[in-house]
């Protein structure tokens, strides 16, 4: 599925994997979460080789994913959806004030005021999507990878998505961005790196990489033929 592909994500850095449907991009995420077993090469962290062969590995090592569709409990809490598998104790027992108390706290940071004691299903895929973040920064992720975040957002819904996002990179932590919006990759990301059949074609700062030629890059095409159908779909 994946053949000599490299990729580097640097802190602080927002970076789009792009490439069309069975480029790729799913299974390197899966590879990197450990929801898939690599055959070869290595994947380093802060200089250091690391192997997940689990989510909760990738978790522990620092890497959190934030799907499309939301991967958490609905039936839960907010609360414990943010602290579930590893809820604070207090003589022995869960400590559900204190869970409750830094469930609050985690959400105002990302300006997300509600009342955690309420079932994930009480709200909408915008606030479940904070609150898995609010999750990812809590275990202390280095690296967020955003799966399609926006695909069932509005406009002002996707801005204030972006506005968590620049903030987590102003903390340094590296984000790995998947859309299929051109013009929210241009908005929101600094690299990118695309992907066509299982291999690596290249990366390219978005400032220097015009769209028209993104396009020709994903499906394989030369630069002059993609102007040529932009011309006929005008």
């Amino acid at each position: 599925a994946l053949s000599n592909v490299d990729f580097t994500l640097h802190a602080g850095e927002i970076h789009s994997l792009m490439g069309e449907n069975g480029a790729g991009k799913s299974t390197l995420v899966k590879v990197l979460t450990g929801v898939y077993p690599r055959d070869g090469g290595t994947v380093r962290l802060n200089g250091e080789e690391i192997n997940p062969r689990t989510p909760k590995e990738a978790q522990e090592c620092g890497i959190s994913t934030v799907y499309q569709e939301v991967n958490l409990c609905t039936n839960l809490t907010v609360a414990e959806n943010i602290f579930i598998g590893r809820e604070p104790k207090k003589y022995g027992l869960i400590d559900w004030k204190e869970i409750n108390r830094r469930s609050k706290e985690l959400l105002k940071k990302l300006s997300v005021d509600i009342d955690v004691t309420k079932s994930l299903d009480h709200y909408p895929v915008a606030i479940q999507q904070m609150v898995a973040i609010a999750r990812a920064v809590d275990v202390d992720a280095k690296i967020l990878i955003l799966d399609e975040p926006t695909s069932s957002l509005d406009e002002g819904e996707t801005a204030r998505l972006f506005k968590i996002v620049r903030q987590l990179q102003q903390r340094g932590m590296g984000i790995i961005f998947i859309s299929h919006f051109l013009e929210q990759i241009y908005e929101i990301c600094d690299h990118i790196t695309i992907l066509r059949n299982g291999e690596l074609v290249g990366a390219y700062e978005v400032a220097k990489l015009p769209r028209l030629e993104l396009i020709a890059k994903m499906v394989g095409k030369d630069l002059n033929d993609v102007k040529d159908m932009d011309k006929m779909a005008e």
